[in-house]
């Protein structure tokens, strides 16, 4: 037991000395950050309002939407103007913080025009996929809706400039499916994710309409040796409507622009322009199979 004593109190006092001496650590402005699962919860929460029927069974969705959405989105308004007070505060002056139901309240007043965005994109996933049963499967299961459901709750706080909120919402999307979107991106209609992943999709990345990835792409920056120097600096590509890029291809650069109906094949790294109307391939590479002569070589199970 005195081992114990010992250890602990050996421990807190090291770790007391790190908190006075690090800013990071129990912030000395005394403010607080947001709560990421109060965050993760209202992305979930959101989810049966915007999908009704799906992730949650409700009676009255049916028989009195009006009551249904009315009541669930009085209860996602208060929980989300708080965590964008909250957000707001940690940087600016608490009397700035206002601005916080203003932008809850833009953010609410945007659900329509957001679910009819992720409808056309579940009719991009149905009409790309082939193994698609059907456009339900999409919402339920499929990856890279989940993924783009989430970034473009994100992207509507993203461009109110608030803080924290919309790479926390990004950041639990890429943790359970592997698909990094920043919420900074620029995305169109109709947009569509295969598999999904390993796609990563950079903050200035500016996509048009009709746009199909596969799994592994990767629309990223040329350099980020510069670091912060480069915040705010178009860094990341820009890809044009009707264009299809199959896995495992690299797109980099802010001057990087890839030209309407253009189809990149898998495995390609581009860092400059492509034309519109173009099909980029990479050389398949050559394989060298060796001959295993007369031995046949088993698994052991």
């Amino acid at each position: 037991m005195e081992k114990k004593r010992k250890s602990i109190m050996a421990a807190v006092e090291a770790l007391e000395k790190h908190y006075a001496e690090e800013d990071l650590y129990l912030p000395k402005n005394g403010k607080r950050l947001p709560d990421r699962s109060y965050v993760v919860d209202i992305v979930r929460d959101l989810k049966p309002i915007m999908f009704p029927g799906y992730f949650s069974y409700d009676s009255s969705a049916a028989s009195f939407p009006e009551h249904f959405a009315g009541y669930r989105l009085n209860d996602i308004f208060d929980r989300l103007k708080n965590q964008i007070e909250v957000a707001l505060c940690f940087y600016e002056d608490c009397a700035a913080c206002s601005r916080a139901e203003e932008i809850a309240g833009r953010f609410i007043e945007k659900l329509p025009q957001i679910q009819e965005m992720l409808l056309k994109d579940v009719q991009a996933g149905f009409d790309g996929d082939p193994a698609a049963k059907s456009k339900e499967e999409i919402i339920f299961s499929y990856p890279g809706f989940f993924a783009i459901y989430v970034y473009r709750l994100a992207h509507e706080l993203y461009l109110e400039n608030v803080p924290f909120i919309p790479r926390i919402m990004t950041e639990y999307a890429h943790g359970s499916t592997g698909i990094d979107i920043n919420p900074g991106a620029r995305i169109g209609e109709y947009f569509f994710i295969d598999h999904g992943t390993g796609v990563v999709i950079g903050e200035t990345t500016e996509i048009g309409d009709y746009v199909k990835l596969y799994q592994g792409v990767t629309l990223g920056a040329l350099s980020t040796r510069k670091g912060q120097q480069l915040s705010g600096v178009k860094r990341h590509p820009t890809i044009q409507n009707h264009v299809t890029i199959y896995s495992n291809s690299t797109v980099l650069g802010g001057d990087t622009v890839i030209g309407e109906n253009t189809i990149i094949g898998g495995n390609t790294f581009i860092t400059e322009s492509i034309p519109a109307n173009t099909k980029v391939n990479a050389r398949t590479p050559e394989l060298v199979i060796k001959n295993p002569g007369k031995d046949v070589w088993y698994w052991e199970i």
